[in-house]
């Protein structure tokens, strides 16, 4: 099938590889010509497992276009993807903008009908708003005899192994009461069904959502486990064992039960806080979901604070290694990442940075520029000279197995704040180090009292 895409981000791009993937022969347009320079050459503006390689075979393959153009795109398929940016505004709220503007191009430009399918993550009622927009285009240039379909097919991507997740989908989720949509989209997700049938169709609003009470329940069950962590340590128990032992009842299962120091990234603050504004400008607060959000804000600046503890004297002065920038592993994604409340607490206090990701260290010179209290370095041991303490803010794999006795040897006050819980704690104090996780007992190093 021939499938236009409007929006070259991170759920356009990926969607986008997909389908090209399967066959289907998928023109992306973007405004910013760089951009699209740089994907014709199959460079990927993200840093995603397996993206590159899609994008390259693809495009050798003719399936895979870029272009600024959108009359090429709305020319090129009846099936038009939108999956432009939704901002959060001052009060949380969504800006609808970019996926409004994109719906009245596209019916500016049709000359014959089109279904629109909107990928972006938009609040309950985006859909009708879509159709209202290019309808009134449509009016407007005299072109009533043709009809606009408008589809809420939201994305359910994991960064960090989102092209796997859109190749292997466990549900697509397509909103529309309308039977023309209906196969259309049922022939372009066929591919994607073979083993099983994933799509399932419910109304507009009911699809819209279905992909915020998502995000709102994962991001639930992480806040819960993070203030069962601090009171687990004040109890003196260990929440690690605790997790296995609720994890293990199969109604409530391992996954997103880890503590740990606050949910960041692109989707969670936002989708909550839009989720939010939704509820309250309906008359019906959330109260669960903003206790949700004020324990993640609050769980931000947990890792500052166990590093004050460790240093009553004051971290004026005080060179801090800093592993993992990005918010979580397999991305460069720092947005709302832990390590930046970490960096910007520790730098009003003074402090400097010597931080290392395998991803996203371009990013946070991008973020940050060149300043004398941030030192990127090439290797995660190279943070370790001078440095006071380490804090680790995100779980790469290759922070999991460390020489303890070389941070011993390097960390002047041999100080180390795990905000992933990747080590034994036992271990750890065996080598003389203090050793600070999220809701595990404190064991005090040897040779030292506790």
């Amino acid at each position: 099938m021939d499938v236009s895409v409007f929006g070259t981000g991170y759920v356009g791009l990926i969607q986008a590889a997909a389908l090209a993937d399967v066959g289907h022969r998928v023109l992306c347009i973007d405004i910013d010509p760089n951009k699209i320079k740089q994907l014709q050459q199959a460079v990927p503006p993200i840093s995603e497992p397996g993206l590159s390689a899609t994008l390259e075979e693809n495009i050798k393959a003719g399936r895979l276009l870029f272009s600024t153009q959108a009359s090429d795109a709305v020319a090129h398929a009846e099936l038009i993807f939108i999956a432009v940016g939704t901002p959060a505004d001052e009060d949380g709220s969504a800006d609808l903008s970019h996926v409004l503007n994109v719906a009245r191009q596209i019916a500016g430009l049709m000359e014959a009908d089109r279904t629109l399918i909107i990928k972006s993550t938009v609040p309950v009622g985006t859909a009708d708003q879509v159709l209202a927009a290019a309808n009134s285009e449509l009016l407007q240039r005299g072109k009533t005899g043709l009809q606009v379909r408008v589809v809420s097919n939201p994305e359910f991507l994991k960064e960090g192994s989102a092209l796997a997740d859109c190749m292997r989908p466990d549900r697509i989720i397509i909103g529309t009461r309308d039977d023309e949509a209906r196969e259309q989209l049922s022939e372009l997700y066929a591919p994607f069904c073979r083993n099983r049938e994933k799509l399932m169709f419910m109304d507009n609003r009911s699809a819209e959502l279905t992909k915020y009470a998502a995000n709102a329940m994962l991001a639930t069950r992480i806040s819960f486990m993070n203030e069962l962590a601090n009171l687990t340590e004040l109890l003196g128990a260990d929440i690690e064992a605790v997790r296995k032992g609720i994890g293990s009842d199969p109604r409530i299962g391992y996954h997103f039960i880890y503590p740990g120091c606050g949910f960041g990234g692109s989707c969670f603050p936002k989708d909550l806080r839009a989720l939010l504004h939704t509820a309250e400008h309906n008359g019906m607060p959330l109260k669960l979901l903003r206790s949700v959000t004020d324990v993640n804000d609050r769980q931000r600046h947990i890792l500052f604070s166990k590093l004050q503890a460790q240093f009553p004297q004051g971290l004026a002065g005080k060179s801090i290694a800093v592993w993992g920038l990005a918010f979580k592993p397999n991305t460069d994604d720092m947005r709302e990442a832990p390590s930046r409340y970490l960096m910007d607490a520790l730098w009003a206090e003074g402090a400097s940075v010597q931080a290392y990701d395998p991803e996203a260290m371009s990013e946070c010179r991008r973020l940050y520029g060149y300043r004398n209290d941030l030192h990127l370095c090439a290797t995660r041991d190279d943070t370790l000279e001078d440095a006071d303490a380490l804090v680790i803010c995100t779980e790469w794999k290759n922070f999991r197995v460390v020489d303890f006795a070389l941070l011993a040897e390097k960390l002047r006050s041999k100080v180390i704040i795990d905000g992933r819980n990747l080590y034994n704690p036992e271990q750890v104090a065996a080598a003389g180090l203090h050793y600070s996780g999220i809701g595990l007992r404190h064991i005090a190093p040897e040779g030292v009292r506790p």
